[in-house]
């Protein structure tokens, strides 16, 4: 099967483009939950508390994850992957299209959170199966000693996501007060019509992967396989996942404590994620490359390194009001470091698990991880005091995070020279390659 080489690059655009249009709906609700939920749906609160409950909506998404990863994982294991990666666009279209219809706090009071509370739970399910799904595509279709490479574009996707759900409320955040908060903030949600339609369009002329379709015997409960061969790989993709601590922090807590704390000014603060995510989309295909020749453990685990030690640089250049090192570190931290782990994991996770149970392996994995990743700004703006200024707890508990990934990933096993139909099985210690009495 290692001659099965599908169709990489239209893969790789597909994937790309899916998971812009994708990501963009997703983080716009993170980008609203700092800079307006605090005063839409939750009004009555005092500002601290409106601010905590607006950063805690953005969790829930998170939280609904894990549920979606099982049973997406299973869909896509047992009937392909461009099932999975249809349907979760169309889901996460229809439930941001519907954010931006909601009523106020002020309309119809307690009623209004709970409907965002629930579409965002809708959201998460999307989520769930829209990575694993295209970077299963990707994997599957990539030439054996180009994944990193390829899989990357998985996640050069979800970087343009965020520039353009970022971009999209820089006009929006220049309105004044009273049309931002009555209806500015509502038009990227409604655009997300436009991005069902593309995406649709673009995901329904997807071919299944060579390597699905050549399967003998597809699992009929990938899940009970999954956790019957593979735990210790599903709990260490867990424990690696929570390296997305990294962006949700910059994301949404690090904005709100500028903007809301420190009284930064709310553009300036878009523009560092703008840029960022500007100079990510050459950076993660540079670190993907760089992996498919020396190995995922190395450039992933100084990446994650970096990133715990550039926190601290970036909440503190916030706390010192500078917009230049502002910039200067966020463009660094989130723009170059971030992407050394950022453009491996779709390959790295990917190649733990055969072909399978490995759109579960990896949905299961990264989104139990990513759940906990998604609280972190939850958990951040409880650390920081009841004035917001407690920054450093908040570095700490990112550090923390990355060294956890560290751990995990340090004990995993090289697999860029393992050929793709043997990923997943016992590998030889002496070789690094498996044996194919195993597949």
């Amino acid at each position: 099967m290692s001659g099965s080489v599908g169709k990489p690059r239209q893969a790789a655009v597909a994937a790309w483009i899916g998971s812009a249009l994708e990501y963009y709906d997703f983080f716009i609700y993170g980008t609203a939950a700092a800079l307006v939920f605090n005063k839409v749906f939750f009004a009555d609160s005092d500002p601290a508390t409106g601010t905590l409950l607006a950063v805690a909506t953005f969790g829930v998404g998170y939280a609904a994850r894990p549920v979606g990863a099982f049973i997406l994982g299973h869909v896509g294991d047992r009937f392909g992957r461009k099932t999975v990666l249809v349907f979760t666009l169309l889901l996460m279209g229809v439930a941001t299209f519907l954010v931006g219809c909601l009523p106020t706090y002020g309309q119809v009071g307690v009623l209004a959170p709970v409907l965002l509370v629930l579409l965002r739970l809708l959201q998460g399910l999307s989520a769930a199966g829209e990575q694993a799904g295209a970077n299963s595509m990707t994997l599957e279709h990539a030439p054996p000693d180009r994944r990193a490479y390829y899989t990357s574009f998985t996640l050069g996707g979800t970087q343009a996501g965020q520039i353009l759900a970022t971009a999209a409320f820089l006009p929006v955040a220049a309105l004044p007060e009273d049309s931002l908060l009555s209806w500015g903030w509502r038009i990227p949600f409604w655009a997300s019509a436009v991005v069902v339609l593309v995406g649709y369009l673009i995901r329904r002329r997807l071919e299944e992967t060579p390597v699905f379709e050549k399967q003998e015997n597809v699992s009929k409960l990938p899940v009970v396989d999954l956790f019957r061969d593979h735990w210790r790989d599903v709990l260490r993709v867990v424990l690696a996942s929570m390296i997305a601590s990294v962006s949700t922090i910059f994301t949404v807590y690090a904005l709100s404590f500028a903007v809301n704390t420190m009284d930064l000014e709310r553009t300036p603060m878009l523009w560092v994620g703008v840029m960022a995510n500007v100079v990510a989309l050459a950076a993660l295909p540079l670190c993907a490359t760089l992996a498919d020749r020396v190995g995922r453990k190395p450039v992933f685990i100084a990446g994650s390194l970096g990133c715990a030690v550039l926190m601290f640089a970036y909440l503190g250049a916030i706390a010192a009001g500078s917009y230049p090192l502002v910039f200067l570190v966020g463009i660094v931290m989130f723009g170059l470091v971030y992407s050394a782990t950022n453009g491996i994991w779709p390959a790295f996770y990917g190649e733990m698990f055969t072909a399978r149970v490995r759109l579960s392996g990896m949905a299961i994995g990264t989104q139990i991880g990513f759940a906990v990743a998604g609280f972190s700004p939850t958990i951040a703006a409880a650390l920081d005091g009841e004035d917001g200024t407690r920054w450093v707890p908040v570095a700490v508990l990112v550090a923390v995070l990355c060294l956890v990934n560290v751990v995990a990933v340090a004990t995993a096993k090289e697999t860029y020279r393992v050929p793709t139909e043997q990923l997943g099985g016992p590998t030889s210690p002496e070789s690094g390659v498996t044996s194919p009495a195993t597949t």
